[in-house]
């Protein structure tokens, strides 16, 4: 396991894009590092839903069209990676890639992920990375508590997202991890509207990260990706997504329950019309609801740190871990 280290050996300023790539979204996060102060500076964070777990559960194969609606989101991408001047196909001023593509649950679990990994790498130059479980809950735990208080620790940090979710605890540094097969779409395509039958489903992922993780070992809960943000975002009644509002705010198990029960028993068109609600969730988000409130009660927390840093700034940080390791080799 490793340090939540928060000085790089090299003290340059680096400009870095990280991409994750997950069952439901795929994610881009161009920035400039500062080592010297621990702070990430965002030029451009977006999001795509692509669907690229559309039917793996099922097929065990990524779909024609998953994988067409993924490559799009790269192209797109790789216009948008070039405009902050960071050239593709190419590696930095110290020898490491500038970027990094991480790919998670769904490449994971496909027969035909070397068909991903080819058109990834003919379009961004650069080869995804299909991590583990394990590798997948420590990059989160990094992006997830660099700016928190250690004092607030140790935390278990959950990232809940489209085929799994990772489970990590730590303060300063990670003591356990365990990546589990309950996530938003994954659920609902197991599942449906059964709701008897998916927190049946949840309590068994549950019981499996609960023989590597201590799940009621942490003194602070920190949630992450599009699931507990919008639940955060519909808790806290805002007229529009608002990262700002969201980041860092602290949902109690009240407010969880309330909104699951509204999810669930909403329509298409209602959860829809919510206003925080990006087109892509609306048919997964009651399922991921479900599997929030399940970690709450698993865990006993009263309340949920609602973290917008992810796997994407871990991700970043470890492009510049990668290019001080590269250095110090160099010197050594």
């Amino acid at each position: 396991m490793t340090s939540r280290d928060k000085t790089p050996r090299d003290k340059t300023p680096q400009r870095v894009a990280a991409i994750d790539c997950g069952t439901n979204s795929i994610r881009l996060l161009v920035a400039d590092l500062d080592p010297a102060t621990g702070e990430l500076h965002d030029l451009d964070r977006r999001m795509t839903i692509v669907r690229l777990g559309q039917g793996v559960d099922r097929t065990g194969r990524l779909a024609p069209e998953a994988l067409e609606r993924t490559f799009a989101a790269c192209r797109e991408y790789a216009a948008v990676i070039e405009s902050h001047g960071i050239g593709l196909h190419g590696t930095g001023p110290r020898g490491t890639a500038p970027l990094r593509f991480v790919a998670t649950s769904a490449s994971r679990d496909a027969e035909n992920r070397a068909e991903f990994v080819d058109g990834v790498r003919e379009i961004l130059g650069v080869e995804p990375e299909v991590i583990t479980g394990d590798e997948e809950a420590q990059l989160s735990f990094t992006g997830a508590t660099r700016e928190l208080d250690p004092a607030e620790g140790p935390y278990l940090v959950f990232d809940l997202g489209g085929g799994s979710t990772e489970f990590v605890l730590g303060t300063d540094r990670v003591q356990a991890a365990r990546s589990v097969d309950i996530g938003c779409v994954r659920m609902t395509e197991r599942h449906g509207e059964d709701t008897l039958s998916m927190r049946a489903d949840i309590k068994q992922g549950l019981d499996l990260a609960a023989g590597t993780v201590p799940l009621t070992g942490a003194h602070t809960l920190v949630g992450l990706a599009g699931t507990v943000t919008t639940v955060a975002g519909i808790a806290l009644g805002l007229p529009a997504y608002d990262s700002a509002a969201i980041h860092h705010s602290r949902i109690s198990l009240a407010q969880v329950h309330n909104v699951t029960s509204m999810l669930l028993a909403a329509s298409h068109d209602e959860r829809a019309a919510i206003p925080v609600m990006h087109p892509g969730r609306v048919d997964v988000i009651g399922a991921g609801a479900l599997v929030l409130l399940g970690i709450m009660e698993r865990t006993g927390a009263s309340e949920v740190v609602v973290s917008e840093h992810d796997i994407l700034d871990g991700i970043a940080w470890s492009i510049a871990e990668r290019a001080a390791e590269s250095v110090a080799g160099e010197t050594s």
